[in-house]
């Protein structure tokens, strides 16, 4: 009789409906008779709950919904079908009855049906069911369970924001653009930043959104991958991008590729930009290896100035132990100058520095000797090595000689940018409390070390004045040179 729907159309050829609240089948009014034939017709799911006891008919559409519960629920009150999740559909079902008709396209259950708790999402409508005087009678419900669907697109959502996230995670640019113009449908963090921070370029095209890109011939590479489906690769690729402050135009090499995307047909429906700024690695590259080039030739000069020290010092030295003593500290010096030279190559020199490494060398924190003030300059590395042997010569012979040769003698140490003219740099060392100077009738090496000056500054002068009270050395140079990386 209702082959569509054997199952459910059996129970009902074979329920004794004159036992039941809706009385027996040919008693029954023209709307449920009419409505009866329809849903057990369908192959859609449908369902009717008739009469003020709620009794519940579905077709077998709507019983492989029910799960477990079919098919003692057929024929049953609706609340004894969903009983576990009444709180929700009890609203619904009032409302029908009320005349009031209720359509979702997702509805979302926590349903038992099957023995454990499981979601489930469901597109309805509910219509009130009237007779020709406008009584409500019942309701009707065409419905589809889309559990499966949005779990899917639950999937598909969660797969696309894993993509998403690793985009953002990924080092360098990275982009998509979608059709024939190129439209930017996603970019990350990185990718802004290397086009520059502030452009509008979703739902644009690159010739749109990068518009400086155009007469370098990047859309015609785009063109020609979307064209070919032939990935281009390119490394240190020179780029202009107006990525400055004021607008500016900024040359960056970049590494670049452009991966064709494709649809399930094979059919090319957009490019992968993967983009990364290079310009500053390639920069640090090239200083690491012109600073290598350059430790090679310090090295050179450093064996050179070590053999001219110790034959000086010996040379000079009343007796072998004085001298080892005079090589060793020397050496010492020279070791922590060098060690001030490779931090000076990554600009972390200072005079401050310098001064510390003497000070830690010939004073004593107990009962400081020196009196020290200056700002924290920056020093070339070249200048770095001779103020730090300048600085150890006056110590020296403070030490021997002059102030720090008694216990109420003592160093004043002061170094400065002068002013107003703020293009030299002055460091004065005064002696006080120390025996009666006298200018030497021969200088030693020591003092034609200090004369020199500092090494790779241009206008370098050393003034040492041999006051009674107390020798004075005045080291000026020009500040540019000073500073600047030899």
């Amino acid at each position: 009789m209702f082959p569509a729907n054997p199952d459910c159309g059996n129970l009902f050829d074979e329920m004794d409906w004159s036992k039941t609240p809706l009385g027996a089948r040919e008693d029954w009014s023209v709307e449920l008779k009419t409505l009866t034939n329809v849903m057990l017709g369908s192959l859609q799911p449908m369902l009717i709950v008739w009469g003020p006891q709620q009794i519940t008919l579905y077709n077998d559409g709507y019983a492989a919904m029910c799960g477990h519960r079919h098919p003692a629920a057929f024929g049953r009150s609706f609340r004894a079908l969903w009983h576990d999740i009444w709180d929700a559909v009890e609203p619904i079902i009032t409302a029908a009855y009320e005349g009031r008709g209720t359509s979702m396209d997702d509805i979302e259950f926590t349903m038992h049906r099957n023995g454990y708790p499981e979601e489930t999402h469901f597109a309805f409508s509910y219509t009130p069911v009237r007779d020709p005087w406008g009584t409500v009678l019942g309701m009707f419900c065409a419905c589809t369970e889309i559990t499966a669907q949005v779990m899917v697109r639950r999937a598909e959502r969660t797969q696309r924001e894993r993509f998403r996230q690793v985009f953002e995670l990924s080092p360098g640019g990275i982009a998509m653009l979608v059709g024939p113009n190129h439209v930017f449908d996603y970019a990350n963090e990185d990718y802004y930043t290397m086009i520059g921070v502030g452009r509008d370029i979703i739902g644009k095209t690159v010739a749109e959104a990068v518009t400086e890109v155009v007469r370098q011939g990047f859309i015609d590479i785009l063109d020609n991958v979307y064209r070919t489906g032939e990935s281009f690769i390119a490394r240190d690729l020179p780029i202009q991008l107006n990525r400055g402050p004021d607008g500016e135009m900024q040359r960056r090499l970049i590494d670049l590729v452009y991966q064709p995307m494709r649809q399930e047909d094979g059919a090319i429906n957009g490019i992968l930009v993967q983009a990364r700024d290079v310009t500053d690695l390639r920069a640090e590259e090239a200083s690491r290896e012109l600073l290598s080039h350059e430790l090679g030739h310090r090295l050179k000069n450093q064996l050179a100035m070590v053999q001219a020290i110790a034959s000086q010092t010996l040379r000079n030295a009343p007796d072998i132990a004085s001298a080892r003593q005079r090589l060793s500290e020397r050496l010492a010096v020279l070791s922590a100058a060098h060690d001030t030279i490779l931090e000076g190559g990554r600009g972390t020199s200072t005079v401050r520095q310098l001064v510390q490494q003497m000070t830690d060398l010939h004073d004593d924190p107990a009962a400081p000797r020196f009196a020290t003030s200056g700002p924290n300059l920056k020093i070339g590395s070249r200048p770095s090595l001779s103020l730090s042997l300048i600085l150890h010569e006056l110590a020296t012979n403070a030490v021997k000689h002059g102030a720090l040769s008694v216990p109420t003698g003592s160093v004043d140490l002061r170094w400065r940018v002068v002013l107003p003219e703020a293009d030299r740099f002055e460091m004065i060392w005064t002696e006080r409390g120390g025996p009666t100077v006298a200018e030497p009738l021969v200088k030693g090496s020591g003092s034609r070390l200090i004369s020199a000056g500092l090494n790779g500054t241009s206008d370098g002068h050393v003034d040492m004045i041999y006051a009674p009270d107390g020798l004075r050395c005045i080291v000026t140079a020009d500040l540019e040179s000073f500073q600047k990386e030899h």
